[in-house]
């Protein structure tokens, strides 16, 4: 059973800024999608195992952005 969580991501201007936050948070074990928009700071991340919001927002704020559970 998957889990999606949002969050709120703020700092992103474009696509590579996306990727950036894209890349860092798949690393997460357990995350098995990762959906990114700049245009509406959304970060919706889908996982097969619990994902700790710290693990999240400690990915996103080594992208160089930060982000928030809503």
């Amino acid at each position: 059973m998957s889990s999606t969580s949002v969050f709120l991501v703020t700092g992103m201007t474009c696509g590579h800024c996306e990727m950036s936050v894209r890349e860092e948070v798949s690393e997460i074990d357990g995350v098995e999608g990762v959906e990114v928009s700049a245009q509406d700071g959304r970060l919706i991340i889908t996982a097969s195992a619990p994902v700790s919001d710290e693990a999240v927002i400690a990915a996103v704020d080594e992208a160089g952005y930060t982000a928030a559970r809503i």
